[in-house]
């Protein structure tokens, strides 16, 4: 695509001298959305490669943990784009069932009115109008993380074109025998009055109370104690319970107690079940508030009655208690029933309990008439089928894991806000069609969970079930899923059945997890800790190419990370480096579209080109492995260390000689294009700007990838020469010699050869060494000179020029120290068979040869010691 660059308002042919996020980021993706950058399709000669986003719940603002999640996907996206892939990133929002309906339930609460004072169609109108507002949130935030979204192919939860996929799947499974209605204890939350399913709920310890209770015999004298946490749930007790073996009750089974201070009767029973060791021996039996009891009620032919209410208040069961909350009910009880001295303890007790994970409230188990997903067969199937790979590997066993002891789903909610449940009711009759049956048929009130729809996300959204969606033909199955590894049970296994179910296909190749944003201390983010950070907020301050590169770089995949505003500040340097990078080279470049000349490179030159290519290489490896953090710390140590450090600086004096300087623009030019490349999925606004600006091309977004391209064997003599500078330097700051100071150095080297070869480039080491004089030896007398030793080149300067006697044996020795303990780890490593049986052999191989440079320059460091002895 061809586009004219001034159509972009923000660009100017020269860089500001100091790096501004602002005006970098300003505008930028409202030109990358113009020109239709993001949009796939176009070529349909090109390979097909897709992502879809997780949806985010319009509920409002998106988290640290949603701008991790999209900026991996929007790495990988954009460099699929660069390397010649029709790339697809389709964006998309869930509706949140539970969450998105209590966010309304309050707003209308501020206005003084409740869902029910409005009907369910006025109230639908009211979450259509909340779903409009905050998908507009949504797509601002989006913006600002510069994700490269094809907006043109957008979806959301609740679209027709979704809501007739999930009332095939619910109708087939249904048909098939899985899915079934029935009752049975489920996970209950009070405040947004629906079922959960059990991932929907999180256990947290909690330090509660074990109430001891006396339930008194109805003919005779005494009672049976038993121990709760519960006490509000015994006006729904259907019997008290023992082991058939505990010699203590035997006597009593079959006997008859109240439920105390009332004047209900229930009787004791014996069942294995009882553990006689664990409190007293005696349980209470409340069938419809607990599962394990609900079991014993089945076997035992007990009623299961409710004592509360759907919204956690007590029910008439509960006598004089009828409309207390269920804690208040609790404080009371246990208060009367001391009074009646039929509540002889109470003590600490610490447990695990259930809250919901959408609002916080503690789950009650609950007797319920549901709908259920019959899970066996598609586990077997996913189990037995599926292909997908899981990095990190180890997440695979957790998803087996789970899947072989996953009970059954429980996928209706008493909800309005939702997939209402394509089920029709007349009398006992039951239907389930999406259309209504006739007159007098009714039909049913609730929803689907939210996560039977996020489930088809990867099918549903590029057409199915018309399977001859052109979208669908195209790019299903997806090629990565991006999610963190905290919602492998919620969303990726759930993905996986139902992909495989119905497209016979995993839904996607790999899946990708990365771990959670905690906060300094370790610990999770979270509204009680009140310790979350809003992504928006950092943007303000640093930019998003900074938090982007912040938080893809700190973490290897499956591995959490703590936000650490220090390491956002290093990543702001790091841009900072390289808009200065980028600046010294175009004002030292005239002509930009300057073609390298192979036959006039230098070895400097093609040193740094042959370190492009290997980080090309390396950086690749990192990329398809989904290392970011690897592949982050290769760019920036070639970037800084190397092109900055090493070669920016050689070519200040290269520039100078009019035979090269033409050749070393272009090599500046090619390696800074293609640092620019290689950094753009990790910081899209600053490398497209400064690649659009200094080259005049199109966006670096639709620029190839780079490849490799030289490579080439002569440069061990770059590293010589910058071991001869970094050594100088280094003595010149151990003796705090100013480097403003000339000095005389004398380089020895053995090989008359490599001597001429150093020669060629005298006048690099005269500037870098600041030298009075440079002089080449193949043996030298260094009863007057201090000696550095090297691998091939070992360095003398005039003792005058430096330190005095005793300072010269100190640095010697301080080398020979260094050196021994160099010699020692590498004999260390050489000698362990561990190392030398698994490493490959080329990396024994270079360890080999780090060992004989250390012995060569040790010995050289000892002789010259002899002199002090």
């Amino acid at each position: 695509m061809k586009f004219q660059k001034r159509s972009f308002s923000n660009m100017k042919t020269e860089l500001q001298t100091k790096y501004d996020f602002k005006s970098v980021e300003e505008g930028r993706y409202d030109f990358w959305l113009k020109e239709g950058f993001f949009e796939s399709g176009k070529d349909l000669n090109k390979t097909p490669f897709t992502v879809v986003i997780p949806p985010p719940n319009v509920t409002g603002k998106l988290h640290l943990g949603h701008a991790w999640d999209t900026a991996i996907q929007d790495i990988i996206i954009r460099r699929k784009r660069m390397q010649g892939f029709d790339a697809l990133y389709l964006p998309g929002m869930d509706h949140a069932g539970i969450a998105t309906q209590a966010r309304i339930d309050d707003r209308l609460k501020s206005q003084g009115i409740s869902r029910y004072d409005l009907g369910r169609e006025k109230y639908l109108v009211k979450a259509w109008e909340w779903k409009e507002e905050y998908s507009l949130h949504i797509r601002a935030q989006w913006k600002a993380l510069g994700l490269s979204l094809d907006y043109t192919k957008e979806r959301f939860t609740l679209d027709e074109k979704l809501n007739e996929a999930v009332n095939k799947v619910f109708i087939t499974l249904y048909n098939k025998g899985w899915i079934y209605r029935g009752y049975r204890i489920i996970n209950w939350d009070c405040q947004a009055k629906t079922a959960l399913s059990n991932i929907e709920v999180e256990y947290e310890e909690t330090q509660g109370n074990l109430y001891h209770f006396t339930y008194p015999f109805v003919d005779m004298d005494g009672g049976l104690t038993i121990a709760t946490t519960r006490p509000e749930t015994m006006f729904a007790d259907q019997a008290l319970m023992v082991h058939p073996e505990d010699e203590r009750y035997k006597k009593y089974i079959g006997k008859l107690v109240y439920i105390p201070g009332t004047n209900t009767k229930i009787p004791v029973i014996e069942d294995d079940y009882v553990d006689k060791a664990f409190g007293t021996g005696v349980v209470k039996v409340t069938p419809a508030h607990d599962p394990n009891d609900y079991e014993v009620a089945k076997r035992h032919n007990l009623e299961m009655p409710l004592c509360m209410n759907e919204d956690g208040t007590m029910n008439e069961l509960a006598l004089k208690y009828v409309g207390q909350d269920r804690f208040e009910c609790r404080k009371n009880v246990v208060k009367d029933l001391q009074a009646l001295n039929l509540c002889p303890k109470v003590e600490p007790y610490t447990h695990q309990v259930g809250y919901s994970e959408r609002t916080g409230v503690m789950v009650e188990p609950r007797l319920s008439l549901q709908w259920f997903v019959d899970m066996k067969g598609l586990t077997e199937q996913t189990l037995k089928m599926n292909q997908v790979n899981f990095v990190p590997e180890r997440f695979k066993n957790t998803f087996e894991n789970w899947l072989n002891n996953i009970q059954d789903w429980t996928i209706s909610r008493q909800l309005w806000w939702g997939h209402r449940i394509p089920a029709w009711f007349k009398g006992d009759e039951v239907k389930v069609q999406v259309e209504s049956p006739g007159v007098d048929w009714t039909q049913d009130e609730d929803v689907l969970d939210t996560w039977f729809s996020s489930a088809l996300w990867p099918f549903s959204t590029l057409g199915w079930p018309n399977e001859d969606d052109p979208n669908f033909k195209r790019y299903y199955p997806t090629d990565v899923l991006v999610t963190g590894y905290d919602i492998i049970f919620f969303w990726v296994a759930r993905m996986m059945f139902q992909g495989l179910e119905f497209t016979k296909k995993d839904p996607f190749k790999t899946v990708l997890l990365h771990g959670l944003i905690r906060d300094e201390q370790g610990r999770k983010m979270s509204k009680s800790l009140n310790n979350g950070v809003d992504p928006m907020d950092v943007i303000d301050k640093y930019g998003v190419d900074a938090l982007r590169f912040f938080i893809v770089s700190n973490a290897a995949p499956g591995q959490d990370t703590r936000y650490d505003i220090t390491k956002i500040e290093s990543s702001w340097n790091f841009i900072n480096k390289l808009w200065n990078i980028t600046r010294f080279v175009s004002l030292n470049i005239k002509d930009k579209s300057l073609v390298i000349d192979e036959d006039r490179l230098n070895v400097f030159d093609k040193w740094i080109l042959t370190r492009l290519s290997e980080t090309i290489t390396e950086a690749d490896k990192y990329y398809e492995r989904f290392e970011f953090n690897e592949a982050s710390r290769v760019l920036t140590n070639f970037i800084w260390e190397e092109f900055a450090n090493w070669y920016l600086e050689i070519s200040k004096v290269s520039l100078q000689d009019p035979k090269i300087e033409q050749n070393t623009q272009a090599v500046l030019i090619y390696v800074l294009k293609d640092i620019l490349k290689l950094l753009h999925p990790f910081l899209p606004f600053v490398t497209d700007k400064l690649y659009m600006d200094i080259f005049n091309e199109n966006s670096v977004m639709i620029a190839q990838w780079p490849v490799v391209k030289y490579k080439f064997n002569q440069i061990d003599l770059v590293k010589e020469i910058q071991d001869v500078i970094v050594k100088v330097r280094n003595l010149r700051n151990e003796y705090q010699v100013a480097p403003s100071k000339p000095i005389d150095v004398t380089l020895e080297i053995k090989s008359m050869e490599m001597i001429e070869e150093v020669k060629l480039y005298e006048n690099y080491l005269t500037k870098f060494l600041n030298t009075k004089a440079l002089a080449y030896e193949t043996s030298v007398d260094s009863s007057d000179m201090i000696f550095i030793a090297g691998t091939h080149i070992n360095i003398y300067i005039e003792k005058s020029d430096m330190i005095d006697l005793e300072q010269e044996k100190a640095s010697l020795l301080k080398q020979k120290d260094t050196l021994e303990k160099e010699l020692e780890r590498s004999k260390g490593l050489l000698s362990n068979v561990n190392f030398t049986s698994k490493a490959p052999q080329a990396k024994i191989d270079i360890e080999q040869r780090k060992y004989d440079d250390y012995k060569k320059q040790y010995d050289d460091v000892v002789e010259m010691l002899k002199k002090y002895v």
